[in-house]
């Protein structure tokens, strides 16, 4: 189904990696694009559960627009071990308008098809999504 606003499809490859990181923590992070000629959104990347989150980071493209996600574990102050999964809005400022306006008008409807999802980002350069932002984020 294509969102009538952008005219995304979401692939359905998406929706089950995504399940495999949320159920079964198969992964630590998944990043998709928007194939713009094909109309719809596919996964791009996807990490292991050992990668770090410089991996990750490290996986983004510096003049690319790209959907993320990343399953961050954490202690709290109460020395209980949690996660947040994080769904992170990649437009980096160097990226084409275009590829931008399309990122942008795509989100939400990507966004609920991946349900589970606990803490949005938006980020256009990489301080904004920097491992002490994710920290105080999640807590």
């Amino acid at each position: 189904m294509a969102n009538a606003a952008s005219g995304m499809a979401v692939h359905d490859d998406c929706k089950m990696r995504f399940l495999e990181l949320k159920a079964k923590r198969k992964f630590r992070f998944i990043v998709f694009k928007i194939e713009e000629k094909q109309k719809h959104v596919v996964v791009d990347k996807v990490g292991g559960p050992a990668q770090s989150y410089d991996d990750f980071a490290a996986s983004l493209p510096a003049n690319e627009c790209r959907y993320a996600v990343y399953d961050f574990d954490f202690v709290t102050k109460e020395n209980c071990q949690k996660s947040r999964i994080f769904f992170i809005a990649w437009s980096p400022d160097t990226s084409r308008v275009r590829s931008k306006m399309i990122y942008a008008s795509s989100k939400e409807r990507f966004k609920r098809e991946l349900d589970g999802i606990q803490i949005e980002l938006q980020a256009t350069d990489p301080t904004e999504m920097g491992l002490d932002v994710i920290q105080s984020r999640a807590s």
